[in-house]
């Protein structure tokens, strides 16, 4: 191999990973609400994993949560399904939210963390964390081809599959440790929506 053609190769290699790492946060400036209706959410978990990825707003990056300097593993079984937040959205803390973007969690085969997903929320999942009310939207993909569950709904999704949605609800109290987190109730798909239109902040994520 040639002197010109390693360092093209080189070059090649280098732009590519640091496109892809700078590129890596965009998706938290993607809005809440398409232009067609669907939600969209940003993926920090996949589903079947015990590791705690989190987005990092200050470097826009993934990471894996720290916890005593390591690296915070789920002392429980993994997520039963992808997990992440809603764009363009702020739990302000001046109006009763605990200052992060809206949890989701879609019920989908894993997909990578970072990935940008077009979903249809179905319900909520309301529960109480240190004292705090700790909301979860509950969803699944637009994307029929990623749709694990065929629910319209809530009422779909309690009587169809309402294993599922007990699976769903008895991990969230325990995956923190038995009683640290409390159950407050569940409320349909239309509440979902209220909910992420009640803390949207806009087209982009202002930093």
């Amino acid at each position: 191999m040639t002197k010109n053609l390693k360092v093209v190769l080189i070059v090649i290699v280098f732009c590519q990973f640091f496109a892809c790492q700078s590129g890596e946060g965009d998706v938290y400036r993607a809005p809440a609400i398409t232009e067609t209706g669907a939600i969209n959410a940003v993926i920090e978990i996949p589903a079947g994993t015990n590791q705690k990825i989190e987005f990092n707003p200050e470097n826009k990056r993934f990471e894996t949560d720290q916890m005593d300097g390591k690296d915070r593993i789920i002392d429980f079984l993994p997520y039963p399904a992808n997990y992440g937040f809603i764009p363009s959205t702020m739990m302000d803390q001046e109006r009763g939210g605990d200052g992060d973007a809206l949890d989701v969690l879609v019920i989908a085969p894993a997909q990578p963390t970072g990935t940008l997903l077009a979903i249809r929320p179905i319900a909520t999942l309301n529960l109480i964390d240190e004292g705090e009310i700790d909301t979860k939207i509950i969803a699944v993909p637009v994307d029929t081809s990623l749709q694990i569950i065929q629910v319209d709904g809530f009422e779909d999704f309690l009587i169809k599959y309402n294993a599922g949605m007990r699976i769903v609800e008895t991990w969230f109290l325990n995956y923190k440790g038995l009683g640290s987190t409390k159950l407050k109730g569940w409320e349909n798909e239309h509440h979902a929506l209220q909910e992420i239109k009640k803390w949207q902040i806009g087209e982009k994520v202002e930093q």
